[in-house]
């Protein structure tokens, strides 16, 4: 298995189960509601929000992936689009799961030797950086949404 099969792997193991941390994304929140999603427990970003958050950077990288400019803003990665029901809820996760995978797809089809080019522009590193950034980013709020999900409930 070469470096970019493994990297797609280890992507798809956060979102959908089988990394060694035994948390994944999917299976955390597979029984939340999306009354539950859009709870404000003290001045935390709402569970909707950090999913929305981290598939905002992966939706970004995507376009790169497909030959589009990086036109991501963080100053935009945590405004969606309001979720007043359990559908809003489910639009959301569906577009996060399609979204991943259609991101490891495209990490699979990467040449190796294209991680080690510089991912748009010098100050951003070269595209492993970045690829690997986004399972980080991940997991770093993954842990969030584990723990606000304990607040609710509790």
């Amino acid at each position: 298995m070469n470096l970019s099969n493994q990297i797609a792997k280890h992507l798809r193991e956060v979102y959908f189960g089988g990394n060694w941390t035994s948390v994944n994304l999917k299976d955390t929140l597979a029984d939340v509601t999306w009354q539950q999603a859009t709870t404000q427990v003290y001045s935390f970003n709402t569970i909707a929000t950090l999913v929305y958050h981290t598939n905002y950077y992966i939706d970004a990288i995507v376009k790169v992936l497909n030959g589009g400019p990086l036109d991501a803003k963080d100053k935009y990665s945590f405004e969606h689009p309001p979720i007043l029901s359990q559908e809003d809820w489910e639009k959301l996760l569906n577009k996060t799961w399609t979204d991943v995978n259609a991101f490891a797809d495209l990490i699979e089809q990467l040449p190796e030797s294209k991680l080690e080019e510089t991912f748009t522009d010098e100050k951003y590193g070269n595209y492993f950086r970045n690829i690997l950034g986004i399972i980080e980013h991940l997991h770093y709020h993954l842990g969030q949404i584990v723990l606000i999900k304990r607040l609710i409930v509790l």
